[in-house]
């Protein structure tokens, strides 16, 4: 037998194979490839996979691939969190201690006139953003008011309440139709149809109530999400039976209770009804501008509305 000296090789003579190392750790060898881009990965880079498994990279760019879900009208999964509905029930809360510390040793908490003296009263804070068509707060004073120039009113009149029943009711009825509303039409366009649903509200009471007349409340946003939700629940093709008899309860306390806003209430309604049918019902292909479309549409109705009560309660 002879001996044979020389360099290691393989059988047919040549260099011996070398042991492949992960890509991003070289001293770590590894038999494993990403299914992507068949670079060697390491356990610690191994990314499970529908087949085999991916490196880091290959799964960052595959989530920037993919196109984030949305809900049947458009909302982001976000919206499932209810971060609108909570926000907007904090903010709430957050104006009704404000306005209870602006009323010092008044009612503003409770023993007002509604709801056998468990309302409050009213307070500098509710003075300065209820809604009030055109009055003087004393007599021969200045007048006040949206037809003064505080079109503010229109606005901050949902985030005030006359004490806390008031509040307690209004964001209850929030937080139950809210998370669900959120969860299916997605956080912006929730927060659009509230805003645009109590703004319409008060519109209603500047327009049919009163000018001296104040009003405060979430309830023109919430009837507005009453609508909302038999509207989104006839376009996905569900039952609507549990709603209506809430509804109507809602609207019997409207037209029987003293001291609550017909106009407010159905004013939230029609326009929250309004507000729903352009989200549910917008076109797939075109659906985000014909929202936008149609909200738009809907502020500029109310302000030529604004605009035609204001000329008549100062002409």
């Amino acid at each position: 037998m002879t001996e044979r000296s020389g360099q290691a090789g393989d059988a047919t003579g040549g260099p011996a194979p070398t042991t492949p190392v992960c890509y991003r750790h070289p001293g770590r060898e590894t038999y494993v490839r990403c299914t992507r881009c068949d670079r060697p990965i390491c356990p610690e880079c191994m990314r499970d996979a529908s087949v085999g498994h991916q490196c880091p990279e290959c799964v960052s760019e595959g989530r920037r691939s993919v196109r984030p879900a949305r809900t049947a009208f458009g909302g982001g999964a976000a919206g499932r969190q209810g971060y609108v509905t909570k926000t907007l029930i904090a903010l709430n809360v957050l104006v009704m201690v404000l306005s209870i510390a602006s009323d010092r040793g008044g009612d503003a908490a409770a023993g007002g006139s509604g709801f056998g003296g468990l309302m409050g009263g009213s307070t500098p804070l509710t003075n300065w953003g209820a809604v009030l068509g055109y009055a003087p707060y004393v007599a021969f004073g200045e007048p006040h008011g949206v037809a003064a120039g505080e079109w503010y009113r229109l606005a901050t009149a949902m985030f005030l309440h006359y004490g806390l029943v008031h509040l307690l009711l209004n964001m209850w009825a929030l937080w139950v139709l809210g998370r669900n509303l959120e969860a299916v039409l997605g956080p912006l366009r929730f927060l659009a149809l509230y805003l645009i649903a109590g703004l319409g509200g008060n519109v209603a009471v500047y327009l049919f109530s009163a000018p001296n007349q104040p009003a405060v409340g979430a309830s023109t946003a919430i009837f507005g999400l009453f609508a909302a939700i038999f509207v989104i629940l006839r376009r996905l093709g569900r039952d609507t039976s549990a709603i209506v008899p809430i509804l109507v309860i809602n609207l019997i306390f409207t037209f029987t209770v003293p001291g609550i806003s017909v106009a407010g209430h159905l004013g939230g309604l029609v326009v929250g009804a309004l507000m729903a049918l352009v989200l549910a019902y917008a076109p797939r292909m075109r659906r985000t501008a014909f929202q936008v479309a149609g909200g738009t549409i809907l502020l500029v109705a109310l302000l030529g509305l604004i605009l035609v009560r204001t000329a008549t309660l100062t002409g």
